[in-house]
């Protein structure tokens, strides 16, 4: 039996956060310790496939892009516009998550100097039902890789840009008003770091691999980058489509969010729809294995000496447990590719499998990571003020079909904060543990059937969007007769 009270409480949340207007945070340098968890990814984003093909190769590109047919993503909200409405004079002094935003970038990629060259054009289409006239872009080079911003145009106009933390903050010159869409151009040059430490295993050049992680200017908001733990301070929203040529210096395959569709020489291009960030790593001597699951093509790219073999059977299993507890998984390919080092990390469609990690921990990182495909991938968050709501239900989740539970090592904690208001030693800890046993308790009280299916709707109801932890607790709640609001109030004292 269900309860009647409705869920509404999401629609509101996601109200407010495309009018938020966020200000500026100043960069500080506090570099955060991870050392106290040695194989889980520096926790957090996704969801697409990752492509690897040396230029020249035989193996014809894909064309289906990695999406599953029967799973597509919101085309609906692809853009259609072709031509751009000049923008309004004026100022309203608002930007907006709720944007529709595809990109088409350009790379240079020089493995042996480190260069990192990016020019990348958007279209933004404003779905946010109120004006807008600047946008928010996220990307990690702004904090790692000593980025130099260049020429950046509206419309074909050149606007002043500034960078902001982690943020390029692009003024759009004008209003852009609802269901109107604009061209939007940003280059910028970077170079990628050369060790491991703090975050800079997230754009680095190490170990023979190229890592990169949240290089693309991305449609997000503003939020500080440090943070006292391995959190992630990142927000983003799906597009329905992005495509990236990259050219490098010598032949490397490449893993990628996206699949190959074209490649010229030292050129490849890659392609991929409904994700939310795109993440690849690169090494000249990559090798591959792949299986299937059902309808998943399941692939691991490695480097000789790396427990390959292993990395796919723990894959196989996740994805063969995990689907039929909380829905199909979204892509025709699954990606997990060793890293260059650090922690594991999920990005649509694709792993990374740190070099190095304990053969001990393999099957558990492999098995979180994984469940990040649902939770962030296909169900997304505001990774840095709510990370209960993929964190939490991907470690449970992950604790649940290997059967791994244990008591948390730090005293019981509230469950509502962001990413900077949990110490170092904590943040895994309740986050991640507490947060775990906390749902699966929720399952049995509820039963697990009716658990379950409550899950599976809160996926299909919230797919390829922004969801607040309100929304996974409420829907927990409206599919039982049991009264669950009672266990939120000491936990999620914010919300409740």
């Amino acid at each position: 039996m269900f309860r009647s009270r409705s869920v509404r409480a999401a629609a509101a949340v996601l109200a407010l956060i495309s009018a938020i207007v966020v200000p500026a945070f100043a960069a500080t340098a506090r570099p955060p310790t991870t050392a106290t968890i040695p194989s889980i990814e520096r926790p957090q984003p996704g969801a697409t496939p990752a492509s690897s093909l040396v230029p020249g190769s035989t193996t014809p590109p894909r064309e289906d892009l990695h999406l599953r047919p029967d799973l597509d993503g919101p085309s609906d909200r692809e853009p259609t516009v072709h031509g751009f409405p000049g923008l309004v004079p004026g100022s309203v002094n608002r930007t907006s998550l709720a944007l529709t935003a595809e990109y088409d970038v350009a790379l240079s990629l020089n493995f042996g100097t480190r260069a990192f060259k990016v020019e990348s054009a958007m279209t933004i289409r404003n779905d946010s039902g109120q004006p807008i006239d600047r946008l928010e872009l996220n990307t990690i080079a702004a904090r790692l890789g000593a980025m130099k911003l260049g020429a950046v145009t509206v419309a074909g106009a050149p606007v002043k840009a500034t960078v902001d933390d982690q943020t390029i903050v692009v003024p759009l010159g004008g209003i852009l008003g609802t269901g109107q869409s604009v061209q939007v151009k940003v280059a910028y040059a970077a170079t990628l770091r050369s060790s491991l430490s703090g975050s800079n295993w997230l754009f680095t050049r190490a170990n023979g691999l190229v890592d990169a992680y949240r290089w693309i200017p991305w449609v997000s908001r503003r939020v500080p980058f440090d943070r006292p733990n391995h959190g992630d301070p990142f927000v983003t929203p799906v597009t329905p489509r992005v495509r990236v040529a990259i050219t490098s210096d010598r032949s490397l395959v490449f893993a990628t969010t996206g699949e190959r569709v074209a490649a010229s020489g030292l050129r490849q291009t890659f392609e991929a729809r409904s994700v939310r960030d795109f993440v690849f790593t690169a090494a000249p001597d990559y090798q591959s294995i792949s299986t299937t699951v059902g309808d998943t093509t399941v692939r691991v790219y490695y480097r000789p000496g790396a427990p390959a073999r292993s990395i796919l059977s723990a894959a196989k299993h996740a994805i063969s447990t995990m689907e039929p507890l909380v829905g199909p998984y979204p892509y025709a390919t699954y990606d997990l590719a060793q890293s260059a080092g650090g922690y594991g990390m999920e990005a649509p469609g694709l792993t990374w499998i740190p070099t190095g990690v304990a053969t001990a921990n393999l099957s558990y990182l492999v098995h979180h990571e994984t469940g990040h495909q649902w939770f962030y991938g296909i169900v997304g968050s505001d990774q840095a003020t709510e990370p209960f709501t993929d964190e939490a239900m991907t470690d449970f989740l992950a604790r649940y079909v290997l059967g791994q539970r244990r008591p948390s090592r730090c005293s019981t904690g509230r469950l509502d904060l962001s990413i900077y208001k949990y110490s170092t030693s904590c943040y895994y800890e309740i986050v991640y543990i507490q947060g775990g046993n906390f749902i699966d308790d929720l399952r049995k009280t509820m039963g697990s059937t009716a658990f379950w299916g409550a899950i599976r709707v809160y996926v299909a109801e919230n797919r390829f969007k922004l969801a607040p932890t309100k929304t996974l607790l409420d829907t927990l709640d409206d599919h039982t007769s049991l009264d669950l609001v009672p266990r939120y109030h000491t936990r999620f004292p914010r919300l409740y």
